[in-house]
């Protein structure tokens, strides 16, 4: 159900899932829970009981703070240290993330096992540190991976995202939507088909509006709230009602644009109702989860048991990986509508786009 039982269903499935994968094969087609490529499990070689856990964790650009992805991340890393009593550290990049690789060699030099990189940006820096410290675990954000000591954490935004355009139709009065992409790259036009597909769902002669903020390659489009503003502000100003952003930090200032115009919006990857500035809160209709928390602390959950990398773990609509947020109760009374629109991916009927 869309219910206030998400997180709590999504860390105990998933945990399941992640230790199956362990001692599973199978190729990384697979739209299942969880995939894998060779992977194995010894409990004496990874993280031994006795044995500390050091976790490292390399942020995306815009670091914590985000209010969005980096800090979804960090809600994991936090939860590791409290729970299964860890050392963390964690490290952002350059704004230009032009420093990734000297960030996970940081990490690595200082001894730090695992080391969790956050954004599909790090993939051929994850693939390179695999490398030269075979000895140590990584795990990627967003990126597919089948290296013996590299673990891929993966979701199903656009199944997520599909949820979103079916609330964001429900509720419009206009028939006139919104979509603001930090970065026009293959990962955030999954949210853009996923939204897409769930508004004509409901309405198939809505009218959406579609604005990147920057070019495939410059990942300044995560961090720029004036450019998140101004795409919002004119959509606002041209009939559309509500306004879903998949855009990090920039989505502060897809809020303030619908505060200004009165309007909605819909948050990404965590609850941002939640975590923006009280004046801001009213705006945000819902938020797509997008469990980054979920993924990494299980995935170190899953190290401290014993097991290795060589496998790809995706966060689908069925163990609650991605979904929408309920804070606010401005979507209580179309849950029927969700929870049905959710029940019919999870079954098979509906298959979720990944391409606009």
């Amino acid at each position: 159900m869309l219910s206030k039982r998400f997180g709590k269903i999504a860390v105990g499935t998933v945990a399941g899932a992640m230790l199956m994968a362990v001692a599973a094969c199978g190729g990384s087609g697979s739209t299942g829970s969880t995939t894998s490529a060779a992977p194995s499990s010894d409990a004496s070689s990874s993280a031994p009981a006795e044995s500390k856990l050091k976790i490292g964790l390399a942020f995306d650009v815009g670091g914590r703070g985000d209010k969005s992805f980096n800090d979804s991340a960090y809600a994991g890393l936090e939860k590791a240290k409290t729970e299964l009593g860890a050392d963390i550290k964690e490290l952002s990049p350059a704004a230009d993330g032009s420093n990734r690789g000297d960030l996970l060699k940081q990490l690595a030099e200082a001894d730090y096992n695992p080391i969790i990189a956050v954004g599909f940006a790090y993939g051929e820096d994850v693939k390179k540190a695999a490398e030269t410290y075979p000895d140590i675990q990584f795990a990627v954000v967003d990126s597919a991976s089948n290296a013996p000591n590299v673990t891929g954490l993966l979701f199903a935004e656009e199944q997520g995202s599909y949820l979103a355009g079916v609330a964001a139709a429900t509720k419009s009065k206009t028939g006139h939507v919104g979509f603001v992409g930090g970065v026009e790259n293959d990962l955030i036009k999954k949210f853009e088909a996923g939204y897409v597909a769930g508004v004509k769902s409901v309405k198939k002669d809505a009218k959406i509006d579609i604005k990147y903020l920057t070019p495939d390659g410059d990942f300044s489009g995560f961090k720029a709230p004036d450019k998140g503003k101004v795409a919002a502000e004119k959509m606002y100003q041209d009939g559309a009602d509500i306004v879903y952003h998949a855009s990090g930090d920039s989505g502060q200032g897809v809020f303030q644009a619908a505060a200004a115009a009165k309007k909605l919006a819909i948050g990404v990857d965590s609850d941002q109702r939640q975590t923006v500035d009280a004046a801001l809160q009213p705006v945000i209709m819902t938020s797509m989860l997008k469990r980054v928390d979920v993924g990494v602390f299980e995935f170190i959950k899953a190290f401290q048991g014993g097991a290795k990398g060589g496998s790809n773990t995706i966060y689908d609509l069925k163990v609650d990986g991605v979904g929408l947020a309920t804070t606010g109760g401005a979507i209580d009374d179309i849950a029927d509508k969700i929870d049905a629109a959710k029940k019919d991916i999870v079954d098979g009927k509906i298959t979720v786009p990944t391409k606009p």
